[in-house]
């Protein structure tokens, strides 16, 4: 009568320790995906992964947002407060920038990266989407230094501040909601792009978007998908990151801009 129990019981834990198993099993897999797409999966004639790519868009990324915003804020700063004659004028020619497709100007980008000496490097791909950019980010900020009181400079002018002292003093304090916008969608188009990338970088330039298309392309036996997918995931996760974390200052910064006098 003992032994049916017994058998009871041994088959439970039989069946336990075979879930277990297959739960190891599971996240072995999962993981090993995530490790072959970072490391060692193939992106066309190489075998080391997206590392040396997602660091390439680092390195791109990070300056070419930087550099944007600082110089579409000063442009912004100077457009908007700082009135003169064809300012109007100049502020139409840089619209007309912020609408020209990407395809229109890869021809004289290449010319000029060429004579500059920047071909296929990530130099000459930061400058290009600082340049770029800058449309945008000069509408963004001068549409924002608008609003804000001509007083305030002309008192700040009266005291004896200059242009820098009066940007820095001044309009950098207020100017939080602006970058964060700003910050947000240069990084997201940045890191996100592709044309620039495949056209103006070389084999250890290239961004990891163009790495993750080779990735997806290259085949060799049978197709991982799961190796696919984990690689997509790693190539979104910045981003998702600057939205998280940019847009919770974001509106933090609209909120407190909402209620000052």
């Amino acid at each position: 009568m003992s032994a049916k129990p017994c058998a009871g019981f041994s088959l439970a834990s039989e069946a336990s320790s075979c879930a277990i198993s297959s739960a190891r099993a599971f996240s072995l897999a999962t993981f090993a995906a995530w490790a072959k797409a970072w490391g060692t999966a193939c992106t066309g004639v190489r075998c080391d992964g997206l590392q040396p790519f997602f660091l390439n868009s680092i390195l791109i990324a990070v300056p070419s947002v930087l550099l944007s915003s600082i110089v579409g804020a000063l442009n912004g700063y100077a457009l908007a407060q700082w009135r003169f004659r064809g300012a109007d004028a100049l502020f139409t020619i840089l619209l007309f920038g912020f609408f020209i497709p990407f395809q229109a100007i890869i021809l004289p980008a290449a010319q000029v990266l060429g004579y500059l000496g920047l071909s296929n490097t990530i130099g000459g791909l930061i400058l290009i989407h600082v340049v770029y950019g800058i449309a945008f980010t000069t509408m963004l900020f001068r549409n924002y230094y608008v609003a804000i009181p001509a007083e305030l400079v002309k008192a700040a002018r009266i005291d004896g501040a200059g242009f820098t002292t009066i940007f820095r003093r001044i309009f950098l304090p207020l100017s939080v909601p602006a970058f964060m916008v700003c910050i947000i969608w240069q990084f997201t188009g940045i890191w996100n792009d592709f044309l620039f990338g495949v056209v103006f970088s070389g084999i250890d330039a290239r961004p990891v978007t163009v790495a993750l298309n080779n990735l997806v392309n290259t085949s060799e036996g049978v197709k991982e998908y799961n190796v696919d997918m984990a690689a997509a995931l790693i190539t979104a996760l910045p981003t998702l990151i600057v939205y998280i974390v940019g847009g919770r200052y974001f509106v933090r910064g609209l909120m407190a801009g909402a209620v000052k006098g």
